[in-house]
C-alpha cells in the first residue's frame, strides 16, 4: 500500500489552502477596519467580531482543520506503522478527507450549520469505523502470532 498515506497529504494541502484563504480574507478586512495588528494578539476577543463574516468563517474553519483531523493523522500513521494498511481503510481515509473538504466549503461559503454538522458527524463516524477496523485488525494479527 505505497499510497496509503496519500489522504494525509491531501488533507495537509487542503489545510494550507484554507490558511491562504484565511489570510486573503483577514488581512484586507483588518486594513479596511483600520485595525492595528496588536488587537489580534489574542485568538479570541471583540476584534474578531469586527471583521466581516467571510473572514470569520475562514478563521473558524482553519481552527476546525486543526481539531478532529489530528485524530485522523495519528490514526493513519498508526495503521501504516502497525502494518495494517488496507484498501478499505484507504478508502475510508479518502472519505474522511472528502467530507472535511465539503465541511470547509460549507463553512467558507457561510452555508447552513446543520449541513456542516451533518458532514462533520459523518466524518467522525468514518473515524470511528476506521478505529474499530484497526483494533479488529490488530487483535486478529496478535491472535495469529500467538498461535
Amino acid at each position: 500500500m505505497t499510497h496509503f498515506l496519500a489522504p494525509v497529504l491531501a488533507l495537509v494541502i487542503w489545510s494550507l489552502i484554507v490558511a491562504i484563504i484565511l489570510y486573503i480574507r483577514r488581512i484586507p478586512a483588518m486594513r479596511a477596519a483600520r485595525m492595528h495588528p496588536e488587537k489580534a494578539k489574542t485568538p479570541d476577543g471583540e476584534w474578531k467580531r469586527q471583521l466581516p463574516l467571510p473572514a470569520q468563517y475562514a478563521s473558524h474553519n482553519y481552527s476546525h482543520l486543526m481539531e478532529s483531523p489530528t485524530l485522523f493523522y495519528v490514526l493513519m500513521f498508526a495503521i501504516f506503522l502497525m502494518g495494517l494498511a488496507s484498501h478499505i481503510l484507504s478508502l475510508l481515509g479518502w472519505g474522511f478527507v472528502i467530507l472535511r473538504v465539503i465541511h470547509s466549503l460549507i463553512q467558507l461559503s457561510g452555508g447552513k450549520v446543520m449541513h456542516r454538522f451533518s458532514v462533520f458527524s459523518l466524518s467522525i463516524l468514518l473515524l470511528i469505523v476506521m478505529s474499530v477496523l484497526t483494533v479488529v485488525g490488530l487483535v486478529t494479527s496478535y491472535n495469529n502470532l500467538a498461535i
